[in-house]
């Protein structure tokens, strides 16, 4: 219980130190650390993620940083489509699965990595399709904003279902491409659709008995201290020395993934 904890902890402060994407590093750290096979790692790494991440939207939303029309908007689209992940990992070889998800691992290291070189180039375009009204603060939707944002929504919530991440580095770039959003919105807003996004996975895994309450519950308490302890932390360190970081360690859990898959 206690080493579960720990783990938990080391989840949340990456997730509150770098952002959303954090996360992806849950069910590694279950598989590595508690011996547990993905498919059972994954609802755990969920509830985890969906605990951490429901802490960080709150405080965004008492900031007033959470666009929550969109969130709501991008997580339905991801509720929908993240039982069919779900589906989908039960019916996969093992293997195979740990293998996508080392090549999701490796393409989250590369973008964090160049993301954090001192001449990288800006994520967002000239024009985005999701622009705020200047006296309200609120989207004008349009069809080409609707659209890109629950096509992101439901990039995520398979991620979410098939290998139980939350969605985080898929959204967080969407976000920043196709929104007019800070950083700082972009990612408490990102918080919030992984946390609706997660709990419908979460309650698709319990629900059909393969949710093991006596890991998850302490994995999911620790993940939650974690991320407050490591949003208050973020803003004393430097994006992109916390970026590549985040990416090498992304790299050596793929390689460890591919590793235990091959071997």
């Amino acid at each position: 219980m206690l080493l579960a904890i720990a783990l938990g902890m080391l989840v949340g402060l990456v997730m509150g130190l770098t952002g959303a994407g954090g996360g992806i590093i849950a069910v590694p750290l279950l598989m590595f650390g508690l011996g547990l096979p993905l498919v059972d790692a994954s609802p755990i790494g969920l509830l985890a993620v969906a605990l951490a991440a429901g802490a960080g939207a709150l405080s965004g939303l008492r900031l007033g940083l959470v666009r929550y029309r969109a969130a709501l908007l991008v997580a339905s689209a991801g509720m929908v489509s993240s039982p069919f992940g779900l589906w989908l990992a039960r019916r996969l070889d093992l293997r195979f699965l740990s293998l996508i998800f080392a090549g999701v691992l490796l393409w989250v290291a590369y973008r964090n990595v160049m993301a954090g070189r001192p001449d990288a180039a800006p994520a967002r375009s000239a024009a985005v399709p999701c622009v705020r009204d200047a006296a309200t603060g609120r989207f004008i939707w349009t069809s080409p904003c609707a659209t890109r944002l629950t096509l992101a929504g439901c990039v995520a919530g398979v991620l979410s279902g098939l290998l139980g991440v939350g969605g985080g580095f898929v959204m967080v770039p969407a976000l920043q491409r196709y929104t007019d959003l800070a950083m700082q919105s972009v990612v408490r807003t990102s918080l919030a659709v992984i946390a609706l996004i997660s709990l419908s996975g979460v309650a698709a895994a319990f629900t059909g008995g393969h949710l093991a309450a006596a890991t998850a519950l302490p994995f999911g308490l620790g993940a939650t201290a974690g991320m407050l302890a490591g949003g208050k932390l973020s803003g004393r360190l430097p994006g992109a020395v916390l970026k590549t970081g985040f990416g090498a360690i992304c790299a050596v859990v793929a390689a460890g993934m591919a590793w235990r898959a091959l071997a």
